[in-house]
């Protein structure tokens, strides 16, 4: 009994680490805001996630090539919006929003995953859902307003703050076709396949924003911070995070994605100086008890 509740107590400290990663990752494209675009910041970032993990996933690949053929399309679906696009919304968005307004308004995530799977595999919302949709829109208003009525009115919202939640229904598509993965491809190899395919796919914007603008070399904490978005908030959180829920299961390790947020926060006012508001806090406490409501099974 008491292995088995160590095992629990280890497998709930690696999934709160894979949230510290997560978060930092928001922090850090912040922090990197003027260093990289988000496109060259993307693009390293997966590019170093590929080199570390290809001497592990390449094995497998070699054996469930055809598997990858008769699933190119959605691998190639799943490495558009998950890789390309989530982040690259993201990390724009974060070049004119704060971290703190950013890391809330993503905890409204799972909601949209809801509206996706309704949306694209036609499961029907019910009453409760929908409740939990409207709390976590209120919590939402009020982060991008600011707590400030007259700021919707005038519609003075910072685009950060847009990118931020185009990105999530965006996220919301990705979790939903990850359902329809391929059998039999592990973890490893399903996140190498789609890191590459993501590379691929922002080679050409990559190329394009090198001769527009071309690369310097970055400073020391610059190279930190993309080191840390490819090695700790790629490969480390993915680990930690499947680990984590082979042992205490989806249901419980989703409870701890709330984690995000809270570490997001206090990362943003340590390292970035930022200020946490009472607006946060209203709005946070909206869009959680949304998920809440939206989330928690009847008894």
């Amino acid at each position: 009994m008491v292995s088995v509740k160590r095992t629990r107590r280890i497998a709930f400290a690696l999934l709160a680490l894979a949230n510290l990663f997560w978060a930092g990752n928001w922090v850090a494209g912040r922090a990197l805001r003027d260093a990289f675009d988000p496109i060259t910041l993307n693009f390293w970032r997966w590019l170093i996630a590929a080199l570390v993990l290809a001497p592990f996933a390449l094995p497998q690949l070699m054996e469930q090539r055809h598997t990858i053929r008769r699933h190119a399309g959605l691998l190639a679906l799943l490495s558009l919006t998950g890789v390309v696009v989530f982040h690259c919304l993201i990390y724009l968005g974060l070049r004119t929003t704060t971290a703190v307004n950013a890391v809330l308004l993503n905890s409204s995530s799972p909601l949209f995953m809801l509206l996706c799977s309704w949306t694209i595999e036609r499961e029907n919302a019910t009453r409760r859902q929908i409740a939990g949709m409207l709390f976590s829109l209120i919590g939402i208003l009020v982060i991008v307003s600011r707590g400030e009525v007259d700021n919707l009115l005038q519609f003075d919202v910072r685009s950060g703050d847009g990118w931020i939640l185009i990105a999530m229904p965006v996220w919301g598509i990705y979790s939903v076709l990850l359902k329809r993965r391929p059998p039999g491809l592990g973890e490893v190899s399903l996140l190498f396949a789609i890191s590459v395919a993501g590379l691929a796919l922002l080679a050409p914007a990559f190329a394009l924003e090198a001769l527009h603008a071309p690369p310097r070399w970055p400073t020391t904490g610059e190279a930190a911070g993309v080191l840390y978005v490819g090695l700790a908030a790629s490969v480390g959180a993915y680990i930690c995070w499947n680990r984590g829920v082979a042992v205490v299961g989806a249901n419980a390790a989703g409870f701890t994605l709330h984690l995000l947020p809270v570490f997001g926060t206090v990362l943003a006012m340590v390292f970035l100086g930022e200020a946490f508001h009472e607006f946060h806090a209203a709005g946070f406490a909206a869009i959680l008890l949304g998920v809440v409501v939206a989330t928690r099974p009847l008894k």
